[in-house]
């Protein structure tokens, strides 16, 4: 599954998981310290869901470039003409 159906899922879940904790209230009533951290433990969840939705859809990947292919037959020499070789120097010169 992608990290897009992953998150989708576990919304789902979390949508559930505050229905029921809301029905659970209504039969327990809200007053209790116990119920209380069931609320606000559902609504951190809510809250870092969200969160980590923003930053999956911030750290999508990027699409790759297209790739270019190289051949490998040789470059033509007078490409070379008049250069320098690295660290030798000019052709006719010595190195230093």
């Amino acid at each position: 599954m992608s990290v897009h159906d992953e998150l989708t899922s576990v919304q789902r879940c979390l949508d559930d998981l505050i229905r029921s904790v809301g029905r659970l209230e209504k039969q327990l009533g809200g007053g209790g310290l116990e119920m209380r951290r069931v609320r606000a433990d559902t609504n951190h969840l809510r809250e870092s869901v969200a969160l980590l939705r923003e930053t999956a859809v911030a750290a999508a990947p990027q699409r790759r470039p297209d790739l270019v292919t190289i051949s490998d037959t040789p470059y033509d020499p007078s490409l070379w003409v008049d250069t320098d070789d690295e660290g030798l120097g000019a052709r006719d010169r010595r190195a230093p």
